[in-house]
């Protein structure tokens, strides 16, 4: 069995983000590793499509994102695990991958939201890509399928 020190988990305070944040926390606690916690302001869509950044509406996301990344990691130590917190801005995926090289990490916890093969096409969203880009393990969460 491989043996794992350092884990990341990526939270985005959504349900799924939520769940793989309880479960990250569980094998993180279990397995007394160095933990990290990365929220990620997602600039795929200024960079398509506008050429000027509002400062407002870019500083309102900074402020949101680190809140939530606070969130992240109190919700942590609640559950006993004691966690770094990562700021990052870019690709998630992109930005995923080049916070593990850099904390050199054995783990990844994700948490995968249910989309159908348009919504991803169209949306350009495949988290699969995430593993092109990883020489990590990766345990992707998910929650209950709607019936």
């Amino acid at each position: 069995m491989t043996s794992y020190h350092r884990i990341l988990l990526c939270y985005d305070g959504t349900a799924e983000g939520r769940r793989a944040l309880r479960l990250g926390a569980q094998l993180a606690h279990d397995l007394h590793v160095e933990t990290h916690l990365l929220a990620v302001i997602d600039d795929t869509e200024w960079m398509q499509g506008l050429p000027v950044i509002p400062a407002v509406s870019f500083a309102h996301e900074q402020q949101t994102a680190k809140a939530l990344l606070q969130e992240g990691v109190d919700n942590l130590a609640d559950l006993g695990v004691i966690a770094q917190g990562h700021l990052a801005v870019g690709n998630p995926i992109m930005e995923i991958s080049s916070c593990a090289k850099a904390l050199d990490i054995d783990l990844i916890v994700v948490g995968h939201h249910r989309s159908g093969r348009f919504y991803r096409w169209w949306t350009g969203q495949d988290e699969g890509r995430l593993l092109d880009h990883l020489s990590c393990s990766v345990l992707m969460t998910t929650g209950p399928q709607a019936p």
